[in-house]
């Protein structure tokens, strides 16, 4: 049975000094450095956390997108500051957000091998037990345009619980028995594995416009049912265009995205209008 949702999210947002920058419902923004704004969300109040931090290899390199040649530079938020720099990042807002997790609550981190080890190490220094490690394949993933390495081809998540001893929400029967057409890897009626198949984000997923690290909306739906009841409160640091969000309120569960970037927080707007729409 789904545990009560009753005033959850009134009263994290009562917390909160500052004003959103959008709030319409179950969904709401801020403006600014996610740990000024997890420093008022009270403790023990988030049932989950996704978060897709800067990858930070913005070096003035180059990649493949969409059969064309680009720069992988996204912006300052993406620059690396030196490996000891880089880990204090990862271990602050990971610190943040512990301390707003409910002691069974979860916290799903994505990245590449540029920034994933850093987060892992830093989940085990703030004393996280990790779960799973989840390895997203991305089916039309671009060419290698070197061809000196092998054709990066996934990203890597984290699930990890705030408190060992604790207990935490999966959806086992959901995971197993639920209808993922889009997914050759998972077979009917048996139980999901570690490897997902899941396209990046579809055209119609970018209309609006696009974020340069943007999560595809299948694979943010299979983590908010995976691992919430409905009416729990999402959170997400790096928000981006809030495809966490749209998970979120496509399956009844409400959503505290914060993101520095003004542009992505109105693209993030322009998502939720046209999915109420």
């Amino acid at each position: 049975m789904p545990r009560k949702a009753g005033s959850k999210m009134a009263k994290v947002l009562s917390h909160i000094k500052e004003k959103p920058y959008f709030n319409k419902g179950d969904f709401v923004l801020y403006h600014g450095d996610c740990i000024n704004t997890l420093e008022q969300i009270p403790e023990n109040s988030v049932d989950m956390v996704f978060a897709d931090p800067p990858y930070l290899l913005s070096n003035g390199g180059f990649t493949c997108d969409g059969g064309k040649m680009v720069s992988v530079n996204k912006g300052k938020w993406d620059v690396s500051n030196g490996l000891k720099q880089d880990f204090e990042f990862h271990l602050s807002w990971i610190n943040a957000c512990k301390r707003v997790l409910k002691p069974g609550g979860t916290i799903w981190i994505s990245g590449t091998y540029h920034s994933i080890y850093q987060c892992g190490f830093a989940l085990q220094v703030e004393k996280f037990h990790i779960l799973n490690d989840i390895a997203w394949f991305k089916p039309n993933a671009s060419p290698n345009l070197s061809c000196r390495f092998f054709t990066a081809s996934h990203e890597t998540l984290i699930w990890a619980r705030k408190d060992k001893k604790a207990k935490h929400m999966f959806n086992y029967k959901l995971m197993k028995n639920g209808d993922w057409p889009d997914d050759f890897i998972k077979k009917p009626n048996l139980q999901m594995r570690s490897v997902w198949s899941i396209y990046p984000p579809k055209r119609d997923e970018k209309k609006f416009g696009k974020h340069p690290t943007q999560k595809p909306i299948d694979l943010l739906v299979r983590i908010v049912l995976a691992s919430t009841d409905k009416g729990d409160v999402v959170l997400d640091p790096f928000s981006g265009s809030a495809t966490t969000g749209l998970a979120a309120i496509l399956n009844n569960r409400k959503f505290i995205g914060v993101d520095l970037d003004r542009k992505y927080l109105d693209l993030s707007i322009k998502r939720f209008r046209n999915l109420n729409a």
